[in-house]
């Protein structure tokens, strides 16, 4: 007879708190239509000068209402002037996080298969968003001409530059685009890093969890004056370097996506723990 695997113990107190996670995951559904269509509302009738400051509002106020507490650490480092501001991603939220978190001079630029999202698309677009092309050469080209002439023209923006997220913890390559749009700018890069929106929200979970949230400034790293396209490369391992530095996460890049000297390659992809 083949013997039987022993069966992992049940754990009482994970099935007591499974209906109280359905019922927090029911009444932070609830806050999020309501939040989002109010927002939505908002944005529809207010001028174009005032609708990111309502969504900076209702951003904070649904993170309230889902008991997700926000912390932004040393916001004193954001540079009065524009700027661009890189940020690891983690998770759906973290949209929303930064919103709630930095000033509404801020617009956010973002992949364009968002701008097809019902309701989500039209609100991104009253506020402003840049929308990029990731797959089509002759769009990507010109999306990125677009965001580069309003970043010289004195526009703050933000880039999530690895472009998606994965359940896996840990930050993946970076794509060059903000740190193009920078040079041209001849504005710093303002590199931040966002904490506890995976485990809020985790990619592909099924129920969102409680806890706080927290968005760090990390110190700005200036654009040399005269910088040419060939600062672009240095600056990006540059904030990805100050990111990773913080983040606590493991590098999953390999190979020629950072400024690690060759000798360190077999140990860029550092194995993942499991939340």
């Amino acid at each position: 007879m083949t013997a039987l695997s022993p069966q992992p113990p049940r754990r009482p107190w994970a099935l007591a708190l499974a209906p109280l996670r359905l019922v927090y995951a029911l009444w932070a559904a609830l806050a999020f239509l309501a939040v989002g269509s109010t927002a939505l509302l908002l944005l529809e009738v207010l001028p174009g000068g005032t609708r990111r400051r309502a969504a900076r509002a209702c951003a904070r106020t649904f993170l309230w209402l889902a008991a997700m507490p926000l912390t932004v650490r040393h916001a004193e480092r954001l540079p009065a002037g524009h700027c661009v501001v890189v940020c690891n991603h983690a998770s759906y939220l973290d949209g929303p996080v930064l919103t709630a978190a930095l000033p509404p001079r801020f617009s956010f630029v973002i992949k364009r298969e968002m701008s097809r999202v019902p309701l989500a698309g039209r609100a991104l677009t009253h506020l402003g968003s840049e929308f990029v092309e990731r797959f089509n050469r002759t769009q990507v080209a010109a999306d990125a001409r677009r965001v580069i002439r309003n970043a010289a023209q004195g526009h703050s923006l933000v880039f999530f530059p690895e472009g998606t997220f994965t359940p896996t913890p840990g930050l993946l390559k970076f794509h060059t685009g903000a740190f193009a749009s920078a040079v041209r700018g001849g504005c710093p890069v303002v590199p931040a890093v966002v904490r506890g929106t995976r485990r809020a929200l985790t990619p592909g979970g099924a129920l969102p969890l409680p806890g706080p949230i927290e968005l760090e400034i990390l110190a700005p790293i200036p654009v040399p004056a005269g910088a040419s396209s060939e600062t672009v490369p240095a600056l990006r391992d540059a904030a990805r370097a100050a990111i990773l530095a913080a983040l606590g996460e493991p590098d999953l890049t390999c190979c020629d996506d950072t400024a690690r000297p060759p000798d360190t390659a077999p140990v860029r992809s550092a194995p993942a723990s499991r939340p």
